[in-house]
C-alpha cells in the first residue's frame, strides 16, 4: 500500500490560525509545509519537491493568482497542482483560476472532510501523472531515459548554461560493431548486451545532474552540465573503460574481441546566437572520428583523443 505520508504539501495563507487548522487536518496523513507570504511560498516551491499547494488568493504581499502564474511559468513548479483557498468566490473568479492553471477551490471556513477529500483527489491524480510521465520518459528495454527525455534535458541544460555562463558537455557513445554482434550471437543476447552497457554507463554516473539516455539502437548520450572539455574527456574515458571492463565477448570486434564503445565528446559554452544543434553536431562528428580511428576510444571535437587501451591523451 502507498505510504501517503511521503507526499509533501505547502499551505500558503497569511492567517496563522488558518495554517494551524490546515496542519491539524492534514498532518496525520501528509507532510505539511506552511508559508504566510507569497515570496516565501515561491522560495519553498522552487527549492523543495512538492506534491500539492494550497494557496490563499488574498495575501498581504502578493495576489494568489500572480503566485500561480509564476509557478506555472517554471519547469520545476509548473506541474504542481494548486488548490485555491478563498472566503468567497464567483463564477468569474473560478474561471480565471482554472484558466491560469489552478486545479480546484476550497471555500473558507474549512470543512475538514472537504479539505481531506479534495487534497486526496489531487494527490492521487498527481501520483498517476508522475508515473505516466516517468514511464513515457524511460526506454522500455534498458530502463534508462529515452530520446524524448534526453531532448527535454538537453534543451533545459542548454538554456541553463546560457544563463549561468557555464560549459555544457555532451558525450555520444556507440557500441562497436553491434550489428555484427546481433547477427553472430542473436537478438536475445543483443538485448542483454544493451542492458549491460546501459547499466554500466548508469553506475559510472555519480552526479545527480548528469543524464545517461538511450538515443536509439546501440547509441547512447551522456549529458554533463558544468563540465569543461578536459573534464568531459576524462569522464568519457571512464565510461569507455567501464564498458570494456565488463569483459563481454564479441569475437567479431577486432582486435579487442570484447564489447567496447566509441565516444564522441563536445563541449560548448552557449551564447545567445548559438543553437543546441551545434553541440549535437560536434559530438556526432567526434564520434565519427572515434570510429574512423579504430573504435574503443574517445575523441573530442577539438581533436583530442583517448586511445584504447593506454588512455593517453593525444592532441
Amino acid at each position: 500500500m502507498e505510504n501517503i505520508n511521503q507526499h509533501k504539501i505547502l499551505a500558503v495563507d497569511d492567517s496563522p490560525e488558518n495554517l494551524d487548522l490546515i496542519k491539524n487536518i492534514l498532518e496525520p496523513h501528509y507532510q505539511v509545509k506552511v508559508a504566510v507570504r507569497g515570496d516565501l511560498a515561491l522560495q519553498i516551491a522552487n527549492t523543495q519537491d512538492l506534491d500539492l499547494i494550497l494557496l490563499d488568493i488574498m495575501l498581504d504581499d502578493m495576489d494568489g493568482y500572480e503566485i500561480c502564474k509564476r509557478l506555472k511559468s517554471h519547469d520545476k513548479t509548473r506541474n504542481i497542482p494548486i488548490i485555491f483557498l478563498t472566503a468567497k468566490r464567483s463564477e468569474e473568479d473560478e474561471v480565471h483560476g482554472f484558466r491560469i492553471g489552478g486545479n480546484d477551490y476550497i471555500t473558507k471556513p474549512f470543512s475538514p472532510s472537504i479539505v481531506l477529500a479534495r487534497v486526496k483527489t489531487q494527490i492521487q491524480l498527481k501520483t498517476k501523472s508522475d508515473l505516466l510521465e516517468k514511464l513515457a520518459s524511460l526506454d522500455g528495454l534498458t530502463e534508462i531515459p529515452n530520446r524524448r527525455a534526453f531532448d527535454a534535458a538537453l534543451e533545459r541544460q542548454w538554456n541553463q548554461s546560457k544563463r549561468n555562463g557555464m560549459p555544457l558537455s555532451l558525450l555520444i557513445a556507440d557500441i562497436d560493431h553491434f550489428k555484427q554482434f546481433n547477427d553472430y550471437y542473436g537478438h536475445p543476447l543483443g538485448d542483454d548486451c544493451l542492458k549491460k552497457v546501459s547499466a554500466s554507463l548508469r553506475t559510472t554516473t555519480h552526479r545527480p545532474e548528469d543524464l545517461v539516455a538511450r538515443l536509439g539502437g546501440e547509441e547512447f548520450a551522456i549529458l554533463l552540465p558544468n563540465t569543461d572539455a578536459i573534464g568531459a574527456m576524462i569522464r568519457a574515458d571512464q565510461y569507455r573503460q567501464a564498458v570494456e571492463n565488463l569483459k563481454t565477448p564479441h569475437i567479431l570486434n577486432e582486435p579487442y574481441r570484447l564489447v567496447t564503445i566509441s565516444i564522441g565528446v563536445a563541449t560548448l559554452q552557449p551564447h545567445a546566437r548559438d543553437d543546441v544543434s551545434t553541440l549535437l553536431g560536434a559530438a556526432d562528428n567526434a564520434l565519427y572520428q572515434a570510429k574512423h580511428q579504430g573504435r574503443n576510444r574517445v575523441c573530442g571535437h577539438n581533436k583530442q583523443t583517448f586511445d584504447a587501451p593506454s588512455g593517453d591523451v593525444n592532441t
